[in-house]
């Protein structure tokens, strides 16, 4: 019986193994061997989830051809890996990657850490903050209050509670975009929304625009739907989006739909102006392709003389291109799975009618919470305080990261919740792989990029602040001590830590 599921490519192989580029070596310093190399960047790629468990490698030939190597330094390479555990070969069926025993299975996306891990890692893995109390309990207890009258239906609303739909359409009224609650679907989380207009909009094998870097679990959603990711290039540092890349993109790829967060982008930080907004609205327009907006971000901006510019939508009157998705998971908190989809009422019945055969419909008891904060004036004061502890932290981490890391370079975001840094040219596979071993988790460059980019990155979140900010920097610093060194971190074990 055949034992792997899937087939890694050798061009593919190829291109993520180059992208996987470390300091060059000290003086002293002593490289290994081109098998090592080569057995330790598959190791990477399996423990990063970026090749997955149970893919069949190509053979010993074309990948040596491929790489300009001898077939005899990958067949010790592959002999090497498993004698590690993480590959498999049978006669005939070739040789597929594993997993050693013990060790968890690789996360595609970014996973929240489990709670066993938190009293010896420090969790720079997931963009999300602890629920801004009292609001939650308060939400939670006006939703209980209006619950009865729904608890005698059947329960299931595919678009979303008609009071929370109403309130939605107009808060965007307000910010100056006409919007009726038929414009409105309520979803299970941003990525509930943007699962449902990927299957609407873009079949197995249909292009897709992305920003490069952009959000990890969106790229990774797209992926697993089988869509062509084409990458567009943002802008240096904080400048947003770079229009002439987007116009070229859009006219020669004709991508069905292109995926952009224009408030303070997931992992840059990113806040696209006005004039940026229109252009592209304008580009898209004319190709004919569906740009959906991700808002998830759009209320934590956190600098006090930040002027937000008007919303993408606000730039799409006739309703026709632009698709805009919201949610209280990063305002609010990301265990309120609550978001909403923004278009024309004819895209929301197609979404709607979709969903029959997805999840149906988004919970009741959540809906009316996040009803309940909107329509009380809750939502204003919570999310005030949410911005004053991610302002908080991000001081805090960015001041950390200078002292402990005076190499790596980064901007600082007036807004959002990470920190898109440059590691000193060390690789951020291999931080990330020390990291965890040193007690601080964080997610390497590549996981935000197309076929390996970004190997030189690490992306930061303002989850951490105070004495723990400091704490991470440290392990942070340590970990690059021994990815520069050549060495894997085995010999450091972290530290518990208590905030």
């Amino acid at each position: 019986m055949v034992q792997w599921t899937s087939a890694v490519g050798t061009a593919q192989l190829a291109r993520l193994l180059t992208s996987q580029q470390d300091r060059p070596a000290g003086p002293g310093t002593r490289r290994p061997a081109a098998y090592r190399s080569l057995a330790d960047g598959i190791r990477l790629l399996v423990l990063e989830g970026r090749v997955p468990v149970a893919a069949r490698l190509p053979a010993e030939r074309e990948l040596a051809l491929s790489l300009s190597v001898s077939r005899t330094t990958v067949a010790a390479a592959y002999e090497a890996l498993r004698a590690e555990g993480f590959l498999e070969s049978r006669r005939g069926a070739g040789s597929w990657t594993a997993v050693p025993a013990g060790n968890p299975l690789p996360a595609r996306g970014l996973e929240p850490l489990p709670p066993e891990a938190l009293g010896s890692v420090i969790d720079l893995g997931t963009a999300a903050l602890p629920a801004p109390e009292p609001w939650l309990t308060r939400a939670v207890q006006g939703a209980l209050e209006e619950l009865p009258p729904y608890a005698h239906t059947h329960g299931d609303y595919p678009a979303g509670l008609p009071a929370l739909r109403a309130m939605i359409a107009e808060r965007y009224t307000a910010r100056g975009i006409p919007t009726m609650p038929e414009q409105i679907m309520v979803t299970t989380g941003a990525m509930g929304a943007i699962d449902a207009i990927c299957h609407l909009f873009s079949g197995r094998g249909e292009r897709i625009a992305v920003e490069s870097p952009s959000y990890a679990n969106i790229l990774q959603l797209m992926r697993e739907a089988g869509a062509r990711l084409v990458p567009v290039a943002m802008a240096e540092g904080l400048a947003g989006w770079d229009l002439d890349r987007w116009r070229q993109v859009l006219r020669e790829a004709a991508p069905r739909i292109a995926y952009v967060v224009a408030d303070f982008h997931n992992p840059t930080g990113a806040l696209a102006d006005e004039d940026q907004r229109r252009q592209l609205v304008e580009a898209a327009r004319s190709a004919g392709t569906v740009l959906v907006a991700d808002e998830t971000m759009t209320e934590l901006w956190l600098d006090p003389d930040v002027e937000m510019p008007r919303q993408v939508c606000g730039f799409d009157p006739a309703g026709s291109t632009v698709i805009t998705v919201g949610s209280a998971s990063k305002a609010f908190w990301a265990g309120m799975r609550i978001g909403w989809v923004r278009a024309a009422p004819d895209v929301i019945r197609s979404l709607v009618a979709a969903r029959a055969y997805a999840d149906l419909g988004t919970p009741v008891l959540e809906q009316l919470a996040i009803n309940w904060l909107l329509s009380g004036g809750g939502w204003e004061q919570a999310v005030a305080m949410r911005r004053e502890q991610a302002r908080g932290n991000r001081d805090a981490l960015v001041a950390a990261v200078r002292r402990e890391l005076p190499d790596w370079e980064f901007t600082v975001p007036r807004g959002g919740l990470t920190l898109w840094v440059r590691t000193g040219g060390l690789s951020g596979s291999r931080l990330a792989e020390v990291g965890e071993r040193v007690g601080v988790r964080v997610p390497s460059g590549p996981r935000f990029g197309v076929d390996g980019a970004f190997e030189g990155y690490v992306r930061l979140p303002f989850t951490v602040g105070g004495a723990v900010a400091d704490e991470a920097a440290v392990r942070l610093a340590a970990a690059a001590r021994i990815v520069a060194s050549g060495g894997s971190g085995g010999a450091e074990s972290p530290r518990t830590f208590v905030a």
